[in-house]
């Protein structure tokens, strides 16, 4: 039997504008191979499989032509431009004669491409463009897991269009001018354009693909868009006296892919909030959400609003085991309920995040914070703010002991459930794997920041019950003093997390950063972790690694032990500048900074800590809080020169 192998992501193009997102090969072309993720993807179903061009002389069979040579790719996130060359069909000479442009196009629900041939000879060219589609309308997580699918039988086409589906999409080709026709198998369409490339001239033809959820989940949002050009002008008007010219760029493309990644619910459709990434995560995570929208508050606070609401709307009600769902909690990840759709093993509705509801509190202090909260949506938003207060003290501290912990009791959930949710994330310094329940560090941070700032609150709307999330933060921060720092080389900092036997976990990780700004640490606390997450151990010079060279399970090329996470990074930064240390933040900024130039300006999930520009190949890209990172370091800057 073959061995499955995960698709890798670094090389393929991918185009997005939620839910739909394209996923070809450098060239523009869609391959069927169960070791790429190709294909045109609409709401976590491959509804185009494969999708190939090629040019030929007229007369010829379906493999008479030939496909272009690939000499330039223009990337822009919700479109691109893929330019190759005809040799076959020039004379031999070392100058391009004939060269073919696909423009490729997407937005929610449908992908349109035009084919222009061009021409710089003196006389005209007889050619035919032929396209072969296909289609194996095989779910996200059949994709992802490399198997083996079966392309579908097509029906016969109508005119110039042609429709198929099931029960979850339907999906509609047509193709002006264009002849279709079915392969003798009736397993791929080919639309067929013979046309008269003019001398010195070009010609041009199109196609559209338009798709249907049938069944939808989550859908396009209904509100205004991100104004992109707007954002970075406005940026750079604050940066005036202080430019930074590898900053545009990156931020142009990254509040692009945030536009991209917007979606919101069927049935509130104008409150938008941030799918977590693609191709494998277009969809709504809990934490991923909140963090994009906190990281991207400066700019737009409109998805920090959709994502506090929609959020609330799915706040756990009941205990359930099964799904980790208990009354206030936040959910974590939200999927198609069909079989190859979801995570496989992962209930549609999952609720295995500790760290989603104290990060929805804070949301929902920054937005009041910010102005962005009229009180009368603080009212609204009230009965979530007391459940998700209510669930850190009495749900997320389990057993009691002052600290929240996780734990998977389902057995088929996410083993760790904070932000590091790799099977393998949590490591003593020696290698070791900690076993749960696990109270990891950043978390106490974030609960400290949540019942503070949620008391602060309750205090503005005049409900009961403030001092006793303050004392229970104070009862929590002195816990904490004492159970988690620990010391290595002569330096203290706060370990990664407590085991189940309240163990410190004694790596040195990013999570420390993550306390900084939250108010657990007391000011010299603060400056301490602030001189640990720069040390060369942990800062790669292109962001802070997860986890220190020195530590036995670091990885350069691990998911969580020793990569590099941009957002991760990101977080750091902005709680050096909350916490008043920003200058400890300039060896971050610039890592991010020359991050963005060596990957194209376009920075992925996350990359190798090797201090490198190695990509981690199956990383996503566009992912949202890794974009969101752009306007972290956008709004760091000033402090760094002031």
């Amino acid at each position: 039997m073959a061995k499955r192998l995960h698709p890798l992501l670094h090389e393929l193009v991918i185009l997005v504008a939620a839910p739909t997102q394209v996923l070809s090969a450098a060239d523009g072309d869609l391959r069927a191979d169960p070791r790429t993720a190709h294909g045109v993807f609409h709401a976590d179903c491959r509804v185009i499989s494969e999708a190939t061009v090629t040019v030929g002389p007229p007369g010829g069979s379906d493999d008479s032509g030939s496909a272009a040579e690939s000499i330039a790719l223009d990337n822009r996130g919700h479109s691109a431009t893929f330019t190759g060359l005809l040799r076959e069909l020039s004379a031999p000479t070392p100058d391009p004669e004939l060269r073919v442009d696909r423009e490729r196009s997407v937005v929610p629900g449908a992908m349109t491409e035009r084919i222009r041939i061009s021409s710089v000879l003196d006389q005209s060219v007889d050619c035919v463009i032929r396209l072969r589609l296909a289609t194996d309308l095989a779910g996200m997580a059949l994709v992802r897991s490399g198997s083996e699918t079966t392309t579908i039988e097509l029906p016969e086409p109508d005119d110039d269009s042609v429709t198929w589906a099931d029960d979850r999409t339907s999906t509609m080709i047509t193709a002006a001018d264009g002849r279709l026709r079915r392969t003798p198998d009736g397993r791929a369409m080919i639309i067929e354009w013979p046309v008269t490339v003019p001398a010195r001239g070009a010609v041009e033809r199109s196609w559209r693909a338009e798709f249907t959820d049938l069944q939808p989940v989550i859908i396009a949002p209904t509100d205004a868009r991100i104004a992109v050009e707007d954002q970075v002008r406005a940026v750079d008007a604050r940066l005036s006296g202080h430019p930074e010219p590898r900053l545009d760029r990156w931020l142009a493309l990254a509040l692009a892919d945030l536009d991209g990644l917007r979606i919101a619910l069927p049935q509130a459709p104008a409150d938008t909030f941030f799918a977590a990434g693609a191709p494998w995560y277009l969809t709504l995570f809990g934490r991923d959400s909140v963090w994009t929208a906190r990281l991207l508050l400066p700019l737009d606070h409109r998805p920090a609003l959709g994502t506090l609401r929609t959020l609330a709307g799915m706040q756990g009600t009941v205990v359930d085991p099964a799904t980790g769902q208990q009354p206030g909690k936040i959910i974590h990840e939200l999927r198609r309920d069909a079989p190859g759709h979801n995570h496989g093993t992962l209930p549609p509705r999952y609720y295995g995040t500790i760290d989603a509801t104290p990060l929805w509190i804070c949301l929902l202090h920054d937005c009041w914070q910010a102005g962005a909260l009229p009180t009368e949506e603080l009212r609204t938003l009230a009965p979530a703010l007391v459940a998700a207060l209510t669930w850190v003290i009495d749900y997320g501290d389990a057993d009691g002991d002052g600290f929240l912990e996780y734990i998977d009791e389902s057995g088929r959930g996410l083993a760790n459930q904070g932000w590091k949710d790799s099977g393998d994330a949590v490591r003593f310094a020696d290698g070791t794997q900690a076993v749960g329940p696990v109270a990891l560090c950043e978390v106490q941070g974030y609960a400290y920041e949540a019942a503070t700032k949620g008391a602060d609150l309750l205090d503005a709307l005049g409900l009961l019950g403030a001092e006793r999330y303050r004392t229970w933060a104070e009862e929590l921060a002195t816990a904490f003093r004492a159970a988690f720092w620990c010391e290595r080389d002569g330096e203290r900092f706060p370990a990664l997390a407590l085991d189940g036997e309240k163990r410190r976990v004694d790596s040195l990780t990013s999570n420390i950063g993550h306390l900084l700004g939250t108010g657990l640490l007391d000011p010299d606390e603060e400056r301490q972790v602030a001189r640990m997450v720069t040390v060369p151990e942990l800062d790669s010079g292109l962001g802070l690694r997860t986890m220190s060279i020195k530590d036995g399970g670091y990885s350069p090329l691990s998911y969580h032990c020793g990569s590099v996470w941009p957002h991760d990074t990101a977080i750091v930064i902005n709680g050096l500048v909350r916490a008043g240390l920003a200058e400890h933040a300039a060896g971050l900024v610039e890592g991010l900074l020359r991050a963005s130039v060596e990957f194209d300006q376009r920075v992925p999930e996350l990359w190798s800590g090797e201090g490198r520009p190695v990509p981690y190949p199956a990383a996503c890209r566009p992912q949202a809080w890794s974009a969101a990172a752009a306007v972290t370091v956008a709004e760091a800057l000033p402090h760094l020169t002031s």
